[in-house]
């Protein structure tokens, strides 16, 4: 297949055209930072809109207008340039901050969108998105959660305070961390493009979220290193700003509908997870 993919060359993208390229398609690196041309998207079969202004970054008003056009605008753009030779399916990158701040609720792709910045991002990405559905494109939306793989990520950041027995929980731990591992929502990128009638919202996490106590404390196992310390929200918001909201908001989420499909989880537990990656 022949198969285009924005985001090309970070964290997950990276992964993904090397997977991709291994089972023998050709994969076409997208910029969207300059002007698109439709013809780079000519005679595609699948495209995978991974690109966007990172979030785990000090919020300022310029900064938080980058996240929202990045992903609002860079959608539109993308789909406009689609609509003269459209792809079979259209795979988008969208999040679990769509879900917005829900405590201890169970939320399914289902769920009602929450209120609050991230959640309005996530529901104009996903909106511009669909609008490929209008000239015949299967589009599929995946709210990913926390992505941990070796060499970035989240997960990178965390390495040096756990290693340096630093390792802290947040706030008062009970938020929950809904995550997948990195292997995995490659997998998933790959079976949406194979399952040619899976469209729609997907959750890309495993089916097993922790709390951030928990999370704290696993990782501090699998480093050999204690993780007693916390880190008070005050501090976090001073650190961080308002950005803080992302480490601090609770989402308990699970890919109901991504099981309900046929995709199976390599990584489904937190430990072993943990153990894979950090060998």
């Amino acid at each position: 297949m022949n198969i285009a993919i924005t985001g090309a060359s970070g964290f997950v993208g990276s992964r993904l055209t090397e997977r991709l390229r291994s089972e023998g398609h050709s994969v076409k690196a997208i910029s969207l930072r300059n002007n698109l041309n439709p013809d780079d998207l000519a005679e595609m079969t699948a495209v995978v809109h991974l690109a966007g202004e990172p979030v785990a970054q000090r919020w300022s008003s310029e900064v938080r207008r980058k996240i929202l056009e990045s992903r609002q605008e860079g959608t539109r753009k993308l789909v406009k340039a689609l609509q003269p030779s459209p792809p079979n399916v259209l795979v988008s990158a969208s999040a679990i901050g769509y879900y917005g701040e829900r405590g201890d609720e169970t939320l399914t792709e289902q769920s009602a969108p929450g209120t609050g910045f991230l959640c309005d991002v996530a529901k104009g990405w996903e909106e511009e998105a669909l609008k490929a559905a209008d000239f015949g494109v299967r589009v599929a939306r995946l709210r990913i959660g926390m992505v941990l793989g070796p060499g970035g990520g989240a997960l990178q950041k965390m390495l040096l305070p756990f290693r340096l027995g630093l390792g802290a929980r947040l706030g008062n731990g009970r938020q929950w961390v809904s995550w997948i591992h990195r292997e995995d929502l490659v997998s998933l990128i790959c079976f949406v493009i194979r399952e040619k009638t899976l469209r729609g919202a997907l959750n890309a996490t495993s089916p097993n979220p922790v709390t951030n106590a928990e999370f704290t404390k696993a990782l501090g196992t699998a480093l050999h290193r204690p993780a007693i310390i916390a880190a008070p929200r005050f501090a976090l918001k001073l650190l961080y700003g308002e950005m803080a909201q992302v480490i601090l908001e609770s989402q308990r989420v699970v890919p109901e509908a991504t099981l309900a499909a046929g995709f199976e989880f390599e990584y489904p537990d937190l430990q072993g997870a943990l153990l894979e990656i950090l060998g």
